[in-house]
């Protein structure tokens, strides 16, 4: 009788944490954009595949009141329900930042100090953010522990090189920032290290150059078709092996003109 008990316990315990998952996992869903972006001659898209039930992975994009758009990308330091807390913690403070139309270094900063203020240990998020003005077509771009992004121009993909502290580690970080001008028909890639680190079954890894090179070959395609395709291509690499670490990435596009 005493077993039958503990077992009919433990079954609802399980039972009370699916459904805890499940409505973690829909709250999560709610942080990310709910479709493409189009705005003007700019679409946005993005694909997220977290490992656990939730992840510490997140993204939006947006326009703001003064025609520019941003994007931001970030990844937080380990996996599952607690990571997936800290992302909502950091998503919330980016929104009462991103709306006041600063520089992204500056925006990091602030994201920044704030999370030094939760003083929560041995968390932080790497992160990426971005501002375009469809005005200039400058992107200015601010990064803190990302690879990438990867600028797609004429058939051709680069990797560019920022170098940043993840907020959430030392109160006195500061973050630099790069200005890209943007031609029509070009595309930025921004990818957590996810994609990169997936393994296939003999332990090599995906890669930033795969990334690099196939976004060279493919970048003539929409948006949502390029990130299926670099997806698929991870999928296929990885040959049924099981991975580590969530995988999110967004595709900005700047049409061509007709």
């Amino acid at each position: 009788m005493q077993t039958t008990a503990l077992s009919l316990e433990f079954s609802e315990i399980e039972k009370l944490r699916e459904e805890e998952l499940e409505e973690a996992r829909a709250i999560q869903n709610v942080m990310l954009p709910a479709e493409s972006l189009r705005a003007g001659p700019v679409t946005i898209s993005h694909e997220f595949q977290p490992i656990a039930a939730v992840g510490g992975d997140f993204l939006d994009y947006f326009e703001l009141t003064d025609g520019t758009i941003g994007l931001y990308l970030g990844d937080v330091s380990g996996k599952g329900l607690p990571a997936a807390m800290y992302a909502a913690l950091a998503v919330g403070t980016l929104r009462g930042v991103h709306k006041t139309g600063q520089s992204p270094n500056l925006v990091l900063a602030t994201l920044n100090r704030r999370l030094m203020i939760r003083g929560m240990t041995r968390r932080h998020s790497a992160i990426q953010y971005a501002l375009f003005d469809p005005r200039t077509r400058e992107m200015k771009i601010a990064s803190a522990g990302m690879p990438g992004p990867f600028h797609i121009s004429a058939g051709r993909c680069r990797a560019l090189e920022l170098s940043g502290i993840p907020p959430g580690l030392f109160q006195s970080a500061c973050y630099e920032i790069v200005t890209l001008q943007l031609q029509p028909g070009d595309s930025v890639l921004f990818c957590t290290d996810g994609l990169a680190d997936a393994f296939d079954v003999q332990g090599e890894q995906f890669g930033l150059e795969r990334i690099r090179e196939l976004c060279g070959t493919e970048g003539g395609a929409l948006p949502v078709e390029l990130l299926g395709k670099i997806f698929a291509a991870v999928e296929s690499f990885a040959g049924g092996r099981l991975q580590h670490d969530d995988m999110a990435a967004a595709l900005f596009h700047l049409a061509a003109q007709t």
